[in-house]
């Protein structure tokens, strides 16, 4: 048996944006925002999980014994080393004597450099 076409339902949203009034409006903003929502959704997707993974990579320190990666803990859950100073927190700033400034000297020596083709 064969349904009867549903026109009334095919001409509505035809009316609605062929003649846009305030119905019309509502309908082609709602359109437009979804629409820009499917797009973008999966640009934010990727820019959130590259943050996420720059911020994970800091976090990762490996074993200098067995080189298995783990995250935030001071000892290794592979094999049991220390990894107390191994990490990148303490690799960032490199430990150096203190020196007061007023009592250090500076040694430069003077070296010519004759460059080809240069008349003085």
């Amino acid at each position: 048996m064969k349904q009867p076409i549903p026109w009334f339902w095919i001409v509505l949203p035809a009316a609605l944006l062929l003649l846009p009034g305030p119905a019309g409006r509502l309908l082609l903003d709602l359109i437009g925002g979804l629409t820009l929502t499917v797009l973008l959704l999966p640009l934010l997707a990727g820019a959130a999980g590259l943050i996420v993974w720059q911020v994970l990579k800091r976090r990762l320190q490996t074993c200098p014994a067995c080189g298995f990666v783990s995250t935030g803990v001071d000892q290794c859950p592979a094999c049991g080393t220390v990894l107390a100073g191994t990490g990148p927190a303490s690799q960032a700033v490199p430990s150096r004597p203190s020196v007061n400034a007023s009592q250090a000297t500076i040694d430069i020596q003077a070296v010519e450099i004759n460059e080809p083709g240069r008349r003085d």
